[in-house]
């Protein structure tokens, strides 16, 4: 139930800048191991860096631990160790199982992994801002573990959305990615009803961690992610959400591991620290 060490010869370390960058492998009770990596450094006062789960982008049929490596980074430089993960990229529900899977393991390690009053976020991009936002519904529902947050850039919340940030992005091309995406993810058409599939058509969102959503200006996910804002702030939760006007090529620019975001990378850094800095500690479960 813990991480391999990162001296051991099956991790690969890196140094980048002040953070460390870990590959590991995380064992999971009655299911195969699971592969991720760790950005930033653990704190070492009184107060623990916030720790945060993240899933990378790819339209849930592709994608790796490399596409996540921009947001992974941009975390680790606002001050929080960042945990991304390898997910199954295979149909609704066996990406959020394990989701769910790792975000119990990581709670149980989080003063080793993030330091003593470590809080836990959730985080993603894309298809991964779906999962981030399905975990946050879970946890909710079954009332651990407790969440001080959760971040959604660009997040892929509805295949009905059908939204003008969606039909402008996609107005030049003959396929839509992000529609084949939702066709490998969902198996039927019974799971496009189901709140962890599709987190924007839940039709329960009170009691949720506070938000912090994130868009480009140009972005295909930029309607129905302020949408979702929306909803959730009438739901009664804290929610800060901004469409970043140096954030073009959004979700693209964030997953893929060939492109710098460095235009849009101070400003998201800056939205990161101020969530992390303004969001309170997490409620403790009864014992």
């Amino acid at each position: 139930m813990s991480p391999r060490s990162p001296s051991s010869a099956a991790d690969a370390v890196a140094a980048t800048g002040n953070a460390v960058e870990a590959d590991i492998t995380i064992e999971l009770p009655g299911r195969d191991p699971v592969k991720a990596r760790t950005y930033g450094l653990r704190a070492s006062g009184a107060q623990g860096a916030p720790l945060v789960l993240h899933f990378h982008g790819g339209t849930f049929s592709c994608g790796s631990l490399d596409n996540g490596r921009t947001v992974g980074r941009m975390l680790a430089k606002a001050g929080a160790v960042a945990v991304s993960l390898a997910y199954p990229l295979t149909p609704f529900p066996e990406p959020i199982e394990v989701g769910y899977a790792v975000l119990e393991w990581l709670y149980k390690q989080r003063v080793k992994l993030a330091g003593k009053g470590a809080r836990v976020f959730l985080a993603g991009e894309e298809a991964g801002g779906n999962l981030a936002a399905a975990l946050s519904l879970i946890a909710r529902d079954r009332a651990h573990p407790p969440l001080a947050g959760q971040i959604l850039l660009s997040p892929m919340l509805d295949p009905c959305a059908g939204t003008r940030s969606l039909r402008e992005a996609s107005a030049s091309t003959v396929d839509c990615r992000f529609a084949s995406g939702w066709q490998d993810y969902l198996r039927c058409p019974g799971d496009a009803l189901h709140p962890y599939a599709v987190p924007g058509a839940s039709m329960r969102l009170a009691e949720l961690a506070p938000t912090l959503v994130l868009v480009g200006p140009d972005d295909p996910m930029r309607d129905e992610a302020l949408a979702y804002a929306e909803r959730l702030r009438k739901a009664g939760n804290p929610v800060t959400s901004s469409v970043l006007q140096s954030a073009a090529n959004w979700p693209q620019a964030l997953y893929d591991a060939d492109s710098s975001c460095c235009a849009c990378e101070a400003a998201v850094e800056q939205q990161l620290r101020d969530f992390f800095g303004a969001t309170p500690p997490a409620p403790q479960p009864p014992h």
